[in-house]
């Protein structure tokens, strides 16, 4: 397995990097390959960026179609098509970013499990860092998507849903000359850019009940409590923009949202986190009956759940574009603040996210450029 002793990327080959600026334009897709994968029956080859890639089983169903909902179901064929067409837009909000993965080999209806290393061989296409862990005390590889024909290994193998860190493994371009050693000790991987997030970011999570649930599940998509969660993210945002902050929007195409602040790379995980407390806890205060920050399932119970700590080096969201392993293959959709104030979550699936992409552009192609200095907003 590749590794490095500074810890930086380890690239099996070198890596084809494109800039931020880069991915503003309108990428077009690999229409090739997409003619390939439309023409083969089983198995296809692909050639992706000078790498060849084979895929097999591509009619092997993994999103069922759920009748009584009007949902339609999904192929290995119709994810890879996905993915060429999106992948583009997508891969500027991953590269460099440790993933954690969801893994469902048989699809959304068998198992699934969580995995951040691959202990097989892997293709040499696919980039990795080592990162030192504190709770089993050495260094361990992580996975990076970094290019189109890893995106594509990926779906191969089951891995439905990416979730990646709020930091970044590169120091381009606002934190050059930043610590790179992220294996040597914990200490090292404090010091090291990996602990300075791009984001302060907001998970809201409406724990309002259909009244259909079993008995101790999670709240299931409805529409009220998606509207609330809705009313709660432009509370969020006025405060934010009252502060000079820009914000961005997405969708966790579950029954949330995600809102994120993009920032220089000055305040490390510990110093976001206590920003975006000091942020929640007065939106508490001002909204009591709205919102809260309780762990505590029941107290939070009617309300929109606020959560501030995922602004943590090892926690995870959805990235922007993931479909995920749910009935109807919803996408976790970045949006503009005036398209979520007429938007249903089941709006933004895998059957019309590449349409809207290739009309619209990336809604968040900006937002490694529009960095913010919290420590001034903050009057610092």
């Amino acid at each position: 397995m590749a590794s490095n002793k500074k810890g930086r990327v380890a690239n099996r080959r070198p890596a084809k990097r494109a800039g931020v600026r880069q991915a503003k334009a309108r990428p077009s897709p690999d229409r090739e390959a997409l003619a390939a994968l439309d023409a083969a029956r089983e198995d296809v080859t692909l050639e992706i960026e000078g790498e060849r890639l084979k895929l097999t089983h591509l009619d092997k169903l993994l999103w069922p179609p759920d009748e009584r909902a009007g949902l339609q179901g999904y192929t290995r064929r119709d994810y890879v098509r996905y993915l060429l067409r999106v992948g583009p837009y997508m891969l500027p909000h991953v590269r460099d970013r440790p993933l954690t993965l969801i893994r469902m080999p048989e699809g959304i209806a068998g198992r699934r499990f969580v995995h951040f290393h691959y202990e097989q061989r892997l293709p040499s296409f696919v980039d990795t860092l080592m990162i030192y862990s504190e709770k089993n005390d050495r260094a361990e590889e992580f996975l990076l998507c970094n290019n189109m024909a890893t995106l594509l290994w990926l779906a191969h193998i089951g891995d439905l849903e990416l979730h990646v860190w709020h930091s970044r493994a590169s120091t381009a371009p606002d934190a050059k000359g930043a610590s790179t050693d992220f294996l040597t000790s914990a200490e090292s991987l404090r010091r090291s850019i990996l602990n300075y997030p791009d984001y302060v970011v907001f998970d809201l999570d409406p724990y309002i009940y259909s009244g259909k649930e079993p008995a101790g599940a999670q709240p299931e998509f409805n529409v009220e409590a998606f509207e609330r969660g809705k009313a709660v993210a432009y509370r969020l945002k006025a405060l934010l923009d009252s502060m000079k902050l820009k914000t961005y929007v997405k969708t966790s195409a579950k029954t949330g949202l995600h809102v994120l602040v993009p920032i220089v790379r000055k305040l490390d995980y510990d110093g976001i986190r206590a920003f975006a407390e000091t942020i929640a806890r007065h939106l508490v205060r001002q909204y009591p009956d709205d919102i809260s920050i309780d762990w505590n399932v029941t107290r939070r119970t009617g309300k929109v759940f606020l959560d501030y700590n995922m602004n943590v080096r090892v926690k995870t969201l959805s990235a922007p574009y993931s479909v995920r392993g749910l009935p109807g293959a919803p996408v976790s959709m970045p949006l503009t603040w005036s398209a979520l104030e007429t938007t249903h979550p089941l709006d933004y699936t895998m059957a019309d996210v590449a349409d809207i992409v290739a009309k619209r552009g990336d809604m968040w192609g900006d937002i490694l450029d529009a960095k913010q200095d919290v420590a001034k907003a903050l009057g610092a």
